[in-house]
């Protein structure tokens, strides 16, 4: 009896724990419902590409994934994992690897949305023969994989680069990792290589990932270079200065600000590469273009001018200056509010639409508050009629014009994805429903 007096404290403390346990758990269970009913009523609820699925039948709702989910995208429900937040899903298949009992597959494609995908061989290459896709445009959204297809695709492409007479063995579309690993293969087996890369940076989808994101990646293994383990966790910025030693060591060489505008095939199985800039004759092709596409433009006069530019890298530059964003999806609310939050600034957001319908409800709750306080001008149902060097000219509800005093212009109204471009090449495509 006594000594049972003696335990109560302990009972008592143990009690408190799980009363604790449990009562966390349900609140993280109530803010994971209400995430995922916001992510459904904002139509924000569709994974843009490789993404988890779960097998609620071996699910055992550890959450392991979920913790595992740099972007907070997967959560408990019902006692099961769900993707609460599909529209931040990058891919990266962190969540697949953290899963306990195995109950994920990495998918492409939903029930409601499909995802085009190329036929390539498994050596990489399309049915055009010569043409090859590695990393994301084929659908593979991971670092440590996209690295290793560039680098299988250009063993490949160097068994055919003695077969043709041109004034080069490849030409290498993107400077993501797909693009650098394929590049330093290039230099490996002695081809004449060219990279060109639309944007003037290298890093491809993560160099628009935020500041100080988690880009989860594995040992690489790298032609030149050998198998480099960064750790399992490596942000954003670390990875980027990685890619920068990697090719100021190599002197990997790179073409920027060049698009890939289409190709030609000659009589002798060649191909000529049109790019903005110009031309290459080449005896391979390989693709490593990303699937967020070329920016979508406005099509307006002076757009050409450097003050416009199509993402937001930091909002610190602005500080002091007078910027329109235009656009109506999340990435164009969350630059207004960033550049908005800078000492100085005069932000203005100009969206064509009667409202900001798709985006994150936490968005559009504190741009209300930003255009409250008079931080931010919101001009809805508005669109750019002209660029000048001070300032732009825009067209606004009832068709008054309006010239805006003007030191910047961010333009976030999406990218054109290659499809169209690649299928006019002949490269076909299959549309995959919840794939693997």
């Amino acid at each position: 009896m006594d000594s049972n007096v003696y335990l109560l404290p302990y009972a008592g403390v143990a009690g408190l724990f799980v009363a604790w346990h449990v009562l966390r758990r349900h609140r993280r269970h109530r803010s994971e419902v209400a995430q995922l009913q916001e992510a459904e009523k904002a139509g924000l609820n569709e994974p843009p590409s490789l993404h988890p699925v779960v097998d609620p039948n071996r699910c055992l709702g550890s959450g392991a994934c979920a913790k595992a989910c740099p972007e907070e995208a997967l959560g408990v429900v019902g006692g099961k994992a769900v993707l609460i937040n599909a529209a931040a899903c990058i891919g990266h298949g962190a969540c697949f690897h953290a899963c306990p009992v195995q109950a994920l597959t990495l998918v492409f494609g939903t029930e409601k949305r499909g995802m085009d995908i190329p036929h390539i061989s498994a050596d990489f290459e399309t049915n055009v023969p010569g043409v090859f896709i590695a990393g994301e445009l084929g659908g593979m959204g991971l670092i440590r994989k996209t690295a290793e297809q560039g680098r299988q695709a250009m063993a490949a492409i160097r068994k055919r680069s003695g077969k043709h007479a041109a004034a080069l063995d490849v030409v290498i579309v993107g400077a993501g990792p797909a693009g650098i690993s394929a590049g330093l293969s290039a230099i490996h087996h002695g081809l004449r290589y060219r990279i060109i890369e639309q944007e003037d940076s290298l890093g491809g989808s993560v160099y628009h990932y935020p500041r100080n994101k988690l880009a989860m990646t594995a040992p690489v293994k790298l032609d030149l270079i050998g198998t480099v383990r960064l750790g399992a966790e490596v942000q954003k910025e670390r990875l980027l200065e990685f890619w920068n030693e990697i090719v100021g060591k190599t002197k990997l060489t790179m073409n920027f600000n060049e698009r890939f505008e289409g190709l030609e095939t000659h009589a002798d199985g060649t191909y000529q590469v049109r790019t903005s800039r110009g031309s290459y004759h080449t005896n391979s092709v390989l693709l490593a273009l990303g699937r967020r596409g070329t920016p979508r433009k406005l099509g307006v006069p002076g757009e050409e001018l450097p003050k416009v530019v199509y993402r937001l890298v930091d909002a610190e530059q602005y500080v002091g200056r007078a910027v329109l964003v235009v656009g109506g999806g999340d990435s164009a609310l969350e630059a207004a509010l960033a550049i908005a939050a800078q000492p100085g600034t005069d932000v203005a957001l100009s969206y064509r639409g009667e409202a900001f319908g798709r985006v994150k409800e936490k968005n559009r709750l504190a741009l209300d508050e930003q255009v409250r306080t008079g931080r931010v001008r919101k001009l809805l149902k508005s669109r750019v009629l002209r660029i000048d060097a001070e300032q732009v000219v825009l067209e606004l509800d009832g068709g008054v014009s309006e010239a805006l005093k003007n030191d910047q212009v961010v333009v976030c109204a999406g990218g054109e994805l290659p499809t169209p471009l690649l299928r006019s090449i002949g490269i076909r495509f299959e549309t995959k429903f919840g794939k693997a």
